[in-house]
């Protein structure tokens, strides 16, 4: 009984643990709900610029999927909450038929059968057991089984989604504190909840600053390769998906690093702890080829996050809205050829292609003198807003510029910065 009362206070601690964290989530929607309308919203279009944008459809089709071992590992606990350890055993080696090389429950198991012939410890009871790597199983399953208890609600979206290129088919939003990470659909330009995984992130948590700390980035990526399996080591697992940190934004804080990857495990691991690897976003193998289904080099979004920020739909299109208002007076003040109204959407502390904005600004100047008309046009828009304490927004778009001794086309980010209530362009080049 001794082991089993044992057995019992840790299930019911980590399941405590994962409610509560539910419960606390409940509390903030209900709190955002008394702030906000539930009714899904009618998209304003603002001009030419976002006249581009699909519109939003009235209703958001749910599509929930409990990916991967959670929902069994719930159910495990469950029963040792119940005491029912002979089902507890079964349903986890039911697991183990699914995932032969889940360490977590070869532990589970080994401390269900261990409590059948003496009085254990606690979690990890078998003589011997590594401390260190008995907390890192530990941790997993609080991280899975948190997760697996709140599911992102369909009337809520990211914050940072705020408009998906049409042909952008998919999103990837990772959140580090919860060890998750989200799939989101392009549904219309509205991003849609598909799919979520565990996933283990830098050593030493988020917030990467520079080469070898051992941390994860926070910012808006893109995925710009693939490395499939027979390129790479088999520590790689069933490939890799580089990312582009840093980014801009990040050198322009003097970040620096490289090697960031989204990629899979050992072929003789199914998952790594919540804080495992030197920087990277890892998958377990199976996790790994399901989303990569859905990642488009050089297109797909990697948001990665301390914590997700969650907007209703209502707050989603008003943030949506005023941005897309921002970009198109940026777009009608260049045609207008009133270059210091122009240079009001620039900041002061603007940089990007070896200019600063005096020198852009000069630039600017000097050009536009020679203009008897401008047209500037902008399409495939997407927008991104940048997780963390900084209000960035990064921005890319197909732009066509014409006037009356120029015509030329490409691809443009910008990032955008609030500064004094005003968004403000901070660096823009091509993308």
């Amino acid at each position: 009984m001794a082991g089993r009362s044992k057995l019992l206070l840790f299930a019911l601690a980590v399941c405590l643990a994962a409610g509560g964290a539910h419960a606390n989530s409940s509390k903030q929607s209900k709190k955002k709900k008394a702030k906000t309308s539930q009714k899904a919203p009618a998209v304003t279009a603002a001009a030419p610029l976002a006249a581009a944008l699909p519109l939003a459809t009235a209703a958001l089709p749910t599509t929930v999927s409990d990916s991967g071992p959670e929902p069994q590992l719930a159910r495990v606990f469950e029963a040792i909450e119940q005491n029912n350890l002979d089902q507890a055993l079964q349903l986890t080696e039911s697991l183990l038929k699914q995932y032969p090389n889940f360490r977590l429950a070869h532990l589970i198991r080994g401390d269900l059968l261990l409590a059948r012939t003496k009085p254990i410890s606690g979690f990890g009871a078998a003589a011997g057991a590594p401390t260190d790597k008995v907390a890192d199983l530990r941790e997993e399953a609080v991280a899975r089984l948190k997760a697996y208890r709140s599911k992102p609600s369909a009337n809520y979206v990211p914050r940072y989604l705020l408009q998906m290129q049409p042909d952008q088919q998919h999103a990837i939003v990772v959140d580090t504190q919860k060890s998750r990470l989200y799939v989101y659909a392009n549904d219309n330009g509205r991003p849609r909840f598909v799919a979520d995984y565990y996933i283990s992130q830098g050593k030493l948590g988020a917030n990467k600053v520079s080469e070898g700390d051992k941390k994860t980035p926070v910012g808006v990526y893109h995925v710009t390769a693939s490395l499939p399996r027979q390129k790479l080591s088999d520590f790689y697992g069933s490939g890799a998906f580089p990312i582009n940190y840093p980014n801009e934004w990040d050198k322009q804080q003097g970040r620096n690093g490289h090697g960031i990857w989204l990629h899979g495990t050992p072929s003789d691991t199914f998952s790594r702890p919540p804080k495992a690897s030197d920087g990277c976003v890892v998958l377990a193998n199976r996790d790994l080829d399901a989303i990569a289904k859905n990642l488009q080099i050089g297109l797909t979004p990697v948001i990665i996050s301390n914590s997700v920020e969650w907007l209703s739909l209502d707050d989603w299109n008003k943030e949506r809205n005023e941005l897309n208002k921002t970009l198109e007076a940026w777009r009608t003040d260049w045609e207008s050829r009133d270059t210091e109204r122009f240079l009001q959407h620039y900041s002061r502390s603007f940089k990007a292609n070896g200019q600063n904005f005096e020198q852009f600004a000069a630039q600017k100047r000097q050009v536009n003198a020679s203009k008897q008309w401008i047209k500037v046009k902008a399409a495939n828009l997407s927008v991104f807003r940048n997780p963390g304490k900084d209000e960035v927004v990064v921005v890319t778009f197909e732009q066509q510029y014409s006037s009356n001794n120029l015509d030329n086309a490409m691809k443009k980010r910008q990032y955008w910065k609030r500064e004094d209530g005003k968004w403000k362009i901070i660096y823009e080049g091509a993308a």
